[in-house]
């Protein structure tokens, strides 16, 4: 796809935003049921099911997915898919790319060992190693794009509020 598909492909999409704006608002959703015999959530992922459970840190067995992990990936993937995006609205030509995403977690938070450490990332790093000829202000200027409009990224950036709610059934 180049920019030019790009366009066509989402000028409709954006003019119906524009002129309906309510039509932009989404609510994305994800459902998962508690596991009868282990600690593990039984993930709906539209796809397939995925097992999420304990981290080894924490007592699990590795056989199922980490949750931490699995933001990790959800980073990654939105970031990876931005960037493209972005690389190809501009036309900036890549040959290769990768993306990779690390987290610090210290798990005495989350196991309430030492009530002064974090229960959560402490930091989060996300690099994209790219193989390409554009000159370094495209480049810079496509990290800036990619990191203005990565859905995950914002979220774990700015942190909006999350409501709670435990309901008996």
């Amino acid at each position: 796809m180049d920019a030019n598909e790009l366009r066509a492909m989402q000028a409709p999409i954006k003019e119906r935003y524009k002129s309906e704006p309510k039509s932009a608002f989404i609510t994305l959703k994800a459902k998962g049921t508690l596991d009868d015999t282990s600690i593990a959530c039984k993930v709906e992922t539209g796809r397939a099911l995925s097992i999420a459970g304990l981290h080894p840190a924490t007592g699990g067995s590795g056989m199922e997915l980490c949750s931490g992990d699995m933001l990790l990936e959800a980073l990654v993937a939105c970031a990876g898919v931005t960037l493209k995006a972005v690389a190809t609205a501009l036309a900036i030509p890549l040959k290769s790319g990768k993306v990779s995403a690390e987290g610090d977690l210290d798990f005495r938070g989350t196991l309430g060992v030492a009530k002064d450490a974090p229960v959560g990332f402490a930091q989060i790093r996300l690099r994209f190693d790219v193989e390409t000829d554009a000159p370094q202000e495209q480049l810079d200027q496509l990290l800036k794009l990619t990191e203005r409009y990565c859905v995950v990224y914002q979220t774990i950036k700015s942190g909006p509020p999350v409501d709670v709610k435990l309901a008996r059934i």
